[in-house]
């Protein structure tokens, strides 16, 4: 059973991604997730620890599928598990990647939920650097976050621009030229 708390922080993350910044308020999180009024203010008393709550929330759910794509031997695989994740995140977790996109854009005037993505963005790294070690990454740390940075990328192009490309070719110069 989930409890009211992480119906709270779903729903958030629902009204992000569904109807961006504006949309957030702890109100309608309340009404979003079928609480009683007032009980998101009573696990997070102000929008800001809200939106630290929702960062962390998207972090402990994302984390074990892309620990799992990155169960790889060879460049290829990687460039492969990686483009599967993007079609997931494009995908089924659309909402989620599109709600973490408002909050990058919400973080450049909001130095409290910067440092919390970057804590998020700093977890996700550190699942990839052991891999692009494991694979001959001369400098694994660099590499993982220039994935990341690409990843972003498409994010965005896919959300904002409308397009989904295949971001095998990209990925690919991405990561073979770390392993070079």
């Amino acid at each position: 059973m989930t409890s009211k708390r992480e119906r709270a922080l779903g729903a958030a993350v629902d009204l992000l991604g569904t109807e961006g910044l504006r949309a957030l308020t702890h109100a309608r999180v309340d009404e979003r997730a079928e609480l009683p009024k007032g009980s998101t203010s009573n696990y997070f008393r102000t929008r800001a620890a809200l939106l630290e709550g929702v960062v962390d929330w998207m972090v402990r759910q994302e984390s074990p599928t892309v620990g799992a794509a990155l169960d790889v031997r060879t460049a290829d695989e990687l460039v492969e598990e990686l483009a599967r994740l993007f079609e997931f995140m494009m995908g089924p977790n659309r909402v989620v990647t599109t709600a973490r996109m408002v909050l990058r854009l919400e973080a450049g005037h909001d130095p409290a939920l910067r440092q919390a993505l970057a804590r998020g963005g700093a977890a996700m790294t550190d699942l990839v650097v052991p891999v692009l070690a494991r694979l001959g990454a001369s400098e694994p740390q660099l590499a993982a976050t220039a994935i990341g940075v690409c990843g972003q990328g498409f994010f965005v192009q896919a959300i904002a621009g409308g397009t989904t490309p295949d971001p095998r070719p990209v990925l690919g110069v991405v990561v073979r030229g770390a392993l070079a």
